[in-house]
């Protein structure tokens, strides 16, 4: 095998390691992520049921300068 071969190889091998690492990373994630999800199901399977607390929206930002003129007149 030449050089210029064995550095192709090399570089091969190189990218398949750092896509394997990536690879088993976002797998560990997962993994976490779906245990979250499965404790906070179970919380919330537990928890004595009450009503929700009320959402209210928030303004977006143009609602904020609409409102700030209208009040502005007052």
């Amino acid at each position: 095998m030449t050089a210029a071969e064995q550095y192709v190889a090399a570089a091969y091998l190189a990218v398949f390691a750092v896509v394997l690492v990536y690879v088993l990373i976002i797998a560990a994630k997962l993994q976490r992520l779906e245990q979250s999800i499965q404790d906070l199901t179970l919380a919330g399977k537990a928890a004595p049921e009450e009503p929700a607390p009320e959402v209210r929206p928030t303004p977006s930002d143009s609602e904020h300068r609409r409102l700030g003129a209208v009040e502005a007149h007052l």
